[in-house]
C-alpha cells in the first residue's frame, strides 16, 4: 500500500483550487493536480506492508495526541514553488493561518514514524497544497510571473482530523482513499 499522512481540504474549496489552476492553463509543461483531492501532506510514507497497518495506526493516533493540537481554523493562499524559481518542479499554495498547528502535527507524525523505521524527511516542512507539477520548462516564465505577481486567497477550513491516506496510481493519475481518520481533540 502506498501511504501518506494528510490534512484534506474540503470539497467546497475545490472550485477555488480549480480557478487558481486555470490561471496557469497557458503554461506548457505543467500538469495540474485534481482539485477534488487537494491536501496537505504531513508525511509521505511510501510503500507499506499491510501487516504494519495496526502498529502504524496506533502510532499515528499517539502522534496526533502528542501534538496537542485542538481543532483549528486554517486559511489558505499565496503561491510558491519547489525547489526554486529557477528550477521549478512543484507549484503550490500555502497557509496564511494554521501553519504552526500543521507544523506541530507534522513534527509529531515525523517523530513517531521515524521511530518505526520510516525514512526521515530530508527537507524542512512547509505546509502547502500542490497545484501542479512541472514536467518540462516550456511554461516556466509564465509560472515565474504568476508566482511573483499573484497573492491569491483560496479559502478557509476547520481542521479537525488527520488522515492516513492510500494513493493508488492509475493511468488517469493517483486516486486517494482514506484508510483511517484521527480526530483532533
Amino acid at each position: 500500500m502506498r501511504l501518506f499522512v494528510s490534512v484534506d481540504l474540503p470539497d467546497e474549496l475545490a472550485e477555488s483550487v480549480a480557478d487558481l489552476q486555470a490561471e496557469f492553463a497557458d503554461a506548457g509543461g505543467l500538469n495540474v493536480t485534481d482539485p477534488e483531492q487537494a491536501h496537505i501532506t504531513l508525511k509521505f510514507l511510501g510503500d507499506v506492508e499491510e501487516r504494519r497497518l495496526p502498529d502504524l495506526k496506533q502510532e499515528l493516533a499517539a502522534a496526533v495526541e502528542d501534538a496537542g493540537v485542538e481543532p483549528f481554523e486554517a486559511r489558505f493562499g499565496g503561491l510558491g514553488v519547489f525547489p526554486s524559481l529557477e528550477y521549478i518542479s512543484v507549484v503550490w499554495f500555502g497557509t496564511e493561518t494554521g501553519g504552526e498547528e500543521l507544523a506541530r502535527l507534522h513534527e509529531a507524525v515525523e517523530d513517531r514514524t521515524t521511530a518505526m523505521g520510516f525514512e526521515p524527511e530530508d527537507h524542512d516542512f512547509t505546509p502547502h497544497v500542490t497545484l501542479a507539477r512541472m514536467e518540462h520548462a516550456a511554461g516556466k516564465e509564465l509560472v515565474q510571473e504568476l508566482v511573483q505577481e499573484r497573492d491569491p486567497t483560496i479559502g478557509e477550513m476547520r481542521v479537525d482530523e488527520v488522515r492516513l491516506t492510500e494513493s493508488t496510481l492509475t493511468d488517469d493519475g493517483p486516486v486517494y482513499s482514506t484508510v483511517e481518520s484521527f480526530p483532533l481533540e
